[in-house]
Parts: structure tokens; sequence; C-alpha cells
């Protein structure tokens, strides 16, 4: 890089070689950072991610840097970025995370670069509609009938915020239904991002309720109905049923169908939280697993978990999607001169603005990171991939029940095995985790189900394949041989 390369009048404005000498650089460190994940260790937190880390809290400069700022300034991030726990390599296997598919990443360098504004469809129809090819594909692929919709977000967190306004809007607005009066029901094993958007909604802690749980850790339904019951007969509104499709503790799928049954029933949301185990509806075998999930009134994904994606993106589907405009739907008379008829239409291909669908208005083009890759690689990669993670649990589960020292109380539903010592307390299960992980080849992590400390090991990368995860069976099996149980 040259100080020619940025004009002294435009000194923001990198000119056409430096752009691409720039991104050269950019897609080289990725390039050298995929490649080495297999050998990178699967945590790098110790003394070098301290240094790295008073490094990266510099404050910026008056002046630009001379000759080779660019590169010197991508050494810097290159340092810090290794000092993490490695969610991007094939040892991760602790929490639900995402592997970051390269041509994703590719997808948003892109949109960045193109800086499209797509909160409203006028002003970007075409792109608007790339994005709303992908939301009306997961509505049929989910099963949601003719009207149904949706919206991508940050993650998660967001979509879930969104479906609960949503639910809150639909059954609490009509008279004489306060939203002081209204309860929601979980279980113990539901994701935290539920009883966070519970508050940011207006939802008090004790207005939720947490419904037991069956032996095998699933919503017991008949539990559910007898809470509803007695907080109708309090005076308080059931309005919000939420069901799992992959708890992150173990995997475990909720029995959507009975769920669904009961919400009907009852008159509540049926809401289904898919972020992490929803996308294997894409293989026989997690449809089969996944059955009632197309009776949501309202379904959460994570691309960036179930697909592969780069962190931050999220998925919210409603059976009604006239439902979101109600809850978000809104104006400025600044706005006056964006005008639907051009841009969205009539009828069934009328495109949304997403601007009345959630949150936000300003909003970035997210369709890209998703549309390209499902186009390029085509959705039987997917599903390949997402069988394979199926499998590889299988295989982890087998193993690990041939070890006397270990108990599986629960086999897997979706890629999450979760396994502790046989008589073993807490302090034992602390050890064998901390013994796994001090190898740096594997990173594990645990939970606390009915008091008691289990082991995760999530598969769900896509660049964790066979010869990972038998390296980390076994690293398991020498840990808990060196683990004593008295």
């Amino acid at each position: 890089m040259t100080d020619a390369a940025f004009p002294s009048d435009f000194p923001l404005e990198p000119d056409r070689a430096a752009m691409r000498t720039m991104a050269e650089v950019a897609a080289g460190l990725v390039a050298d950072f995929v490649d080495g994940l297999p050998a990178a260790p699967a945590v790098n937190t110790d003394a070098d991610g301290a240094e790295a880390l008073v490094e990266a809290l510099a404050a910026p400069p008056a002046e630009a840097p001379a000759a080779g700022g660019f590169d010197q300034l991508l050494d810097v991030f290159r340092e810090a970025a290794a000092a993490a726990i490695e969610t991007a390599g094939p040892s991760y296997m602790a929490y639900v995370g995402g592997g970051g598919l390269y041509t994703s990443a590719l997808a948003e360098f892109v949109a960045r670069g193109v800086n499209r504004f797509t909160g409203l469809a006028a002003f970007a129809p075409a792109l608007v509609a790339m994005e709303e090819s992908t939301i009306r594909w997961l509505a049929r692929e989910f099963g949601l009938p003719p009207g149904s919709g949706g919206l991508l977000t940050t993650g998660g967190s967001m979509a879930t915020l969104v479906a609960l306004v949503a639910a809150r809007t639909d059954r609490l607005d009509a008279p004489g239904h306060g939203l002081d009066r209204g309860t929601v029901y979980v279980s113990a094993h539901t994701h935290q991002s539920m009883a966070k958007a519970a508050r940011i909604a207006g939802v008090r802690p004790d207005q939720v309720r947490v419904v037991p749980t069956t032996g095998d850790l699933r919503m017991d339904a008949a539990a559910a109905e007898d809470l509803i019951a007695a907080d109708r007969a309090a005076g308080r509104i059931p309005f919000l049923l939420v069901g799992t499709a992959g708890t992150t503790n173990t995997g475990t799928v909720d029995r959507l169908g009975p769920l669904a049954d009961l919400a009907r029933d009852q008159g509540l949301w049926f809401h289904v939280d898919g972020a992490y185990g929803g996308f294997f509806h894409l293989t026989p075998r997690g449809r089969a697993r996944l059955a009632g999930i197309e009776r949501a009134d309202s379904l959460v994904l994570d691309p960036h978990k179930g697909l592969f994606l780069p962190h931050g993106t999220g998925v919210v589907l409603v059976r009604r999607a006239a439902s979101l405009r109600r809850a978000f739907g809104s104006g400025g008379d600044y706005l006056q001169d964006v005008t639907d008829g051009g841009a969205n239409g009539d009828g069934d291909d009328a495109l949304p603005d997403y601007a009345d669908l959630g949150p936000e208005l300003t909003r970035d083009f997210r369709g890209l990171r998703l549309w390209l890759p499902l186009h390029l690689h085509g959705l039987g990669a997917f599903r390949a991939t997402l069988d394979e993670k199926l499998d590889l649990a299988a295989l982890a589960y087998d193993d690990l029940r041939s070890d006397p020292r270990l108990e599986l109380p629960w086999p897997p539903d979706l890629s999450t095995v979760a396994f502790r010592l046989a008589g073993g307390d807490d302090r034992q299960n602390q050890e064998l985790l901390a013994r796994i992980n001090a190898t740096r080849r594997v990173h594990l992590s645990s939970t606390r189900i009915d008091g008691r400390h289990v082991l995760r090991l999530c598969i769900i990368s896509h660049r964790t394949h066979a010869d990972r995860v038998h390296e980390a069976l076994a690293i398991v099996h020498a840990a808990a041989k060196d683990v004593a149980v008295v």
C-alpha cells in the first residue's frame, strides 16, 4: 500500500488499484486462516491474547499511518482474532456455533460494499425480492400456509423478540386484555433469549410460567394445560406457549404436535424455537423428529447455526405476515415521497417493507449472505452436511455409551450428546471437562440438568468430520480414565 492510494483531497476514497490490493490482502488473510484451522488450538486465550487485547484497545491516530498501514492494521486484527476460542474450526463442539461459510462471508463483503438500504422495498426492489425469495422458500419448507411471511434478523435473539411482540400484539391488544395479565409458558430448557425478549416486551418475570418436563426433558403438555387452567381461574390471560425444536442443553426436541394441539384448544399463540435444530428439517430424519413444527404461529431459525453461515443471521417466520405488520407497522411524514405502488405492487407478488415487519428502519441488505450460498451450493449440499452431523452424533453416542466410566442418560435427538461420569460428582465432572479442554484439540462445554453437572458434545460445524470426532472421543475416554470416581 502507498500514500498515493488515498488521494489527499478525498482521503476516505481509495482508488481502484488500492481497493483491489486491499481486497487481495484481506482475502489472503482469510484463506490462510481457513487453511490453518485443522491444526489451530481449540482455545488460545492465554498470555498472547492479553498482549493482543492491549494493542487492540489503542485509540485511533490523529493522522493516517505511513505506507503499509492497511497491512499492519490487519496484522493487529490477525493477532486479536487468534486470541479466542476457535469457534470456526473443526474442534469446536462446545456450544451451538456457526462455522462461518466462506461463500457467505464473500456475499456479505459484496453486499456491504454495495451498501443498499432494504428497510423499504422501493429503495432496492430487486434486492428485496432476492431476500424475500429466501423467506418464501423457508415458509414453504416448514409447511407454513399462503399469507405467511417473515424477516431476516441479526440472530435468534432479535427474531425471538419480534415473534414475542407479534404474539403479544395479536393476543393482548383486545379491550380488557391488559399486558399485565398475560402469561407465557416455557420449560426449564427454553433458551434464555425468550426470557430476555419477554422483559424487553414488558412481560414481567412473574408472568412467565416454567412448565415441568418429562423424564426425557420434553415439555409436559398435561402440566402446561394445568398451569393454563390455573392462570385462567385466577383472572390471568394465557397468550403464548413456547415449544423448542432442539434445546441448547441437550438438543432435545419437544413433542411439538401435542403442544400445537394444546395451543389451538386453549387459544394461545404457539411459538417454536428452532434456532438450533430447525434446519435439520431439511433431512428426512430431522423432518420426522420435528413433526408439528409446521403448526407454529411463529418460528425462529438461525442460519448461522444450521446452515453454517457466519454469525449474525437469524430468521423469524410467522403464519400470518399481517401479524408482523400489525405489531411493527409505522410511518413518518418524511417518508411521504416513498410510495408502495411502484415497488411493491399488489397481490401475492407484492414486496414487503421490512421496516414494517420488525423494529429496525435502517437496515442493511441481509439476503445475499443466505441467497448466494443456497443457490451456489444447492440444497443437496446442506442436506448432506446436516445428515453428516446426525450420523456423527449417533456415532459419538454409541461410542461413549460403550465406556463403563460414562453414563449417557438421553440419546440425542439432533447433534448434541450429553454425558457425565458414572457415579461422579460435580467436582469430578468439572475435572473431566477441564482435562478434555486442556488438550486444546477439542473444546466441549457443560450445563446443569436436574441439578447435576453434565458435559455436552455438540457437532454442528460444517468443518467437523469423522476424523475430528474420533479424536475427540479418544480424548474423552482418556480423560475419564484419569479422573478417579470413588
